[in-house]
């Protein structure tokens, strides 16, 4: 082999190695830094990419896609110098990869650090009540100054959660028996509440019974005293037409009106539960030799169903048992 084939050989390997040292291809979710002569010069994007060989080399491979980083627990001293133990996870995602290689040295532990001592500071500004219960609040306010922090190393913080916070076994122990007596406590309430409703609900009955049996009495006069006030009508007009009878000459009017007075009162006498035996006036027995004059007239005026009715008054059925019916004497004149 002479000189000239082994020079072409050693140009074609040379052309080969420079082409392939000049040709880069970068992954999917990946950029490439390229620096000539120990300076950052371009960027490489996921594919195929052309670089000047022997001059330019690869710096730094950044990984573009979204990164969790774990916060190790620490213990944190809340306003009330309580002392909690904290510990959470922290997303980010590079947006800048000259930034992210060039701006920071160890960028993993640089936003760990700066997320740590943010959470010392967010949470030591807060009671130990609004730790336990806002933890909502310390996410987003940890999420705001993280973010702005790192945003001068071309990283973008999506998402800051606080994993788990932990108090002291001794307040712990302490908070459990606070919760015991608050729901005791509201367990009492309820049952004062309860029982003053009761009472007011029984109040408000009878104060309803009450006006109802008030009402009822109101009622029940009234009904009585329009009774009273239709009977004293009727007496009253019952009268004047006895009086306008008598003012006309009928006589008979007058004898039936005092008649039908004078039995309602012997039916009153009869009636008493204690009386046994009837002693009967002299007036008493002329009243019921009467009673067929009073039937003649009640014949005349009202017809033979009103004389029926005056027959059947006349019947001693009227006298209390045990009695001897009075003897009606023969009607005279």
């Amino acid at each position: 082999m002479s000189g000239f084939d082994i020079f072409a050989i050693v140009l074609v390997l040379l052309v080969i190695v420079t082409l392939v040292a000049g040709v880069k291809t970068v992954p999917q979710g990946y950029d490439w830094t390229i620096e000539r002569f120990g300076k950052y010069t371009q960027t490489l994007s996921p594919g195929l990419n052309l670089i000047v060989p022997y001059f330019d080399r690869v710096g730094r491979k950044i990984n573009m896609m979204e990164q969790v980083i774990d916060i190790p627990e620490q213990e944190v001293i809340t306003k009330d110098n309580a002392t909690v133990t904290v510990d959470g996870v922290a997303f980010y995602q590079v947006f800048d990869a000259a930034k992210a290689s060039y701006e920071v040295s160890n960028l993993t532990q640089a936003v760990t650090v700066l997320t740590m001592t943010n959470i010392r500071s967010v949470m030591g500004s807060m009671d130990l009540d609004q730790v336990l219960s806002h933890r909502d609040e310390i996410n987003e306010r940890l999420l705001r100054v993280v973010d702005a922090a790192v945003s001068p190393w071309g990283l973008k913080v999506n998402r800051i959660e606080i994993k788990d916070i932990v108090p002291p076994a001794d307040l712990v122990e302490a908070m459990g028996r606070q919760m015991k007596a608050e729901r005791v406590k509201r367990a009492d309430i309820l049952a004062a509440e309860g029982q003053r409703q009761s009472e007011i609900l029984r109040a408000e009955g009878a104060k309803q019974g009450q006006i109802l049996q008030a009402e009822g009495r109101k009622e029940a006069a009234f009904r009585d005293a329009e009774a009273r006030e239709r009977s004293a009508e009727a007496e009253a007009k019952a009268t004047q037409m006895v009086s306008e009878a008598i003012s006309k000459g009928d006589v008979a009017a007058l004898n039936y009106f005092i008649a039908d007075k004078y039995i309602k009162a012997f039916g009153q006498l009869a009636d008493s539960p204690n009386q046994k035996v009837i002693m009967l006036p002299v007036e008493a027995m002329s009243m019921l030799g009467s009673l067929a004059g009073i039937g003649e007239i009640a014949k005349a005026t009202f017809g033979e169903s009103a004389a029926s009715a005056a027959a059947a008054a006349r019947r001693p059925s009227s006298v209390p048992s045990g009695g001897t019916p009075p003897a009606v004497p023969p009607r005279q004149g």
